[in-house]
């Protein structure tokens, strides 16, 4: 019998969380106590906000249902250590769509594992090789965690980095917010050395290290952190303007482009849209990036991007043998 009530409550939950209905007797069975108990502990749920319904008759009993919130949830060792695992192989490759919460929910999860969950972790995803990744450079998911839980508790951030040019510093820092260009994952953060506002690849830094000294939030010059990013990238690489017709509707278009690009305007009765946007970086990655779509389109300009898409088409045609 289970006469502790927080870890009884806790067995019941778990219980609750497998999507099936559960009979009262067969939980008070499972938990050593009276169905009257089993009452008294569903209400004791239901106060703490999990949204538990009962049937009544012969057959019924009670379910977990969704509710307006997510409440905690419990999770036995193989379901953490899969959440676990996803949470390190997408955030070590910074796949598009996985933003700063994913990365979040992986800091919440290892700071909470215990060490032989940790170490299987560690071991399960030492010993497998995923087919694809992102195209962006591989980041050790602890990196990202500790960058992550210093963002979240405003901890000051010291770390080793490396430039574009192979110079190497010491940085400490005020961190922001994580951004995730699909690519790459980038820290915005407050350089305390040279008083001024940074961004960092992150797959440039090494030995993170959370000082434990809090700060308070300063304020960031664009009070948003993607679009800083943007705007310090625009700075350090020449951009340029693309006009892209795509022959989709723009709904079907906008989820497969990077938000980079913008937002597809609907042309010719909504048939087809356009693109249009200021980029930066080597054309040659802008024009994979369309070919990634899958769809139909014509580029109208820039030139050097319109000779780019011919090249690689024509590249690819070579590859496939025709031509």
């Amino acid at each position: 019998m289970t006469t502790d009530t927080p870890a009884r409550l806790l067995t019941l939950l778990s219980l609750l969380q497998t999507p099936r209905e559960w009979p009262g007797g067969e939980l008070a069975d499972r938990l050593g106590v009276s169905r009257r108990t089993v009452r008294r502990d569903i209400d004791r749920l239901r106060e703490l906000g999990y949204p538990v319904q009962a049937t009544m008759g012969t057959d019924g009993g009670y379910r977990l249902v969704a509710g307006k919130a997510m409440p905690p949830l419990v999770l036995d060792d193989e379901e953490a250590v899969a959440i676990a695992v996803g949470l390190r192989a997408g955030a070590g490759h910074a796949i598009e769509g996985l933003d700063e919460a994913s990365v979040r929910a992986l800091a919440k999860l290892e700071q909470v594992l215990p060490s032989r969950l940790r170490h299987r972790v560690t071991t399960l995803q030492s010993a497998t090789t995923p087919l694809t990744s992102g195209d962006g450079p591989s980041i050790a998911p602890e990196t990202l965690t500790v960058m992550a839980s210093t963002v979240a508790g405003h901890e000051r951030l010291r770390f080793a980095y490396r430039a574009a040019d192979g110079s190497e510093t010491r940085r400490v820092t005020e961190p922001y917010r994580l951004v995730s260009t699909g690519r790459r994952w980038y820290l915005v953060a407050y350089d305390l050395d040279r008083d001024d506002w940074r961004t960092f690849r992150v797959d440039r830094v090494s030995e993170p290290f959370a000082t434990g000294a809090r700060f308070s939030p300063r304020e960031l010059p664009t009070g948003d952190a993607a679009e800083y990013l943007r705007r310090s990238m625009q700075r350090r690489h020449d951009s340029y303007g693309i006009t892209v017709v795509f022959h989709a509707p723009a709904e079907a278009v906008a989820p497969l482009l990077p938000h980079w690009m913008g937002t597809p305007e609907p042309v010719d009765g909504c048939a087809s849209c356009v693109v249009r946007a200021t980029v930066s970086g080597p054309v040659e990655w802008t024009a994979a990036r369309l070919a990634t779509t899958g769809l139909e389109f014509r580029v109208r300009e820039p030139a050097e991007l319109v000779e780019c898409v011919r090249e690689l088409g024509a590249r690819l045609g070579r590859a496939a043998g025709s031509g």
